[in-house]
């Protein structure tokens, strides 16, 4: 009957050591799953540029075969992916900001970044209203800006320079306020 004791003693301390573990190994993933959602906070770094900085100058060719050069002459570059969640519920929001500020086509950038079989249904949809560009990840344009996550949204000044960055289009600020200054 001591054996029986002593062996249930053990198997309870065990348990206890095991239920220990699965929680230090519950807190462990959460901190990292708010690492890699930025649930931290929404000051995760969009791009490697800060508002007031210029990126680096680029060319590119568009899937029309359309020559784009940067940044000056751009008011919005948009950075997408094809493997990320996120940006197909970005494309709606991208759409309206570029409507409600009334910017042209030609002032418009998207890099989707990824094979281009990939992201066809970005193209079908943001070709309307903006030049379109597909590049690898790390590609001339995503180095220029200095991307850090997707999507990526890049408001740029007349001299090129970074007005406001974000990884939502409607976090931008609109156009009219921006002329107001």
């Amino acid at each position: 009957m001591a054996i029986l004791a002593a062996a249930i003693v053990i198997v309870g301390l065990l348990c206890l050591t095991d239920l220990l573990l699965t929680f230090g190994v519950i807190r462990r993933l959460r901190e990292h799953t708010e690492m890699l959602t930025g649930a931290n906070g929404q000051d995760a770094p969009v791009t490697g540029l800060a508002a007031g900085e210029i990126p680096a100058s680029f060319t590119a060719v568009g899937n029309n075969g359309e020559q784009v050069s940067g940044p000056v002459g751009l008011r919005l570059v948009a950075f997408f992916t094809a493997s990320c969640s996120a940006c197909p519920e970005r494309v709606p929001p991208f759409l309206e900001y570029l409507r409600a500020n009334r910017i042209e086509r030609d002032e418009v950038l998207a890099v989707i970044s990824g094979s281009q079989a990939a992201s066809v249904s970005y193209l079908q949809s943001v070709a309307e209203v903006a030049v379109v560009c597909t590049e690898s990840v790390d590609g001339e344009i995503d180095t220029a800006f200095q991307v850090r996550g997707y999507p990526a949204f890049c408001l740029l000044d007349a001299t090129g320079s970074i007005l406001a960055v974000s990884h939502e289009p409607t976090a931008l600020p609109e156009l009219a306020a921006i002329r107001r200054r």
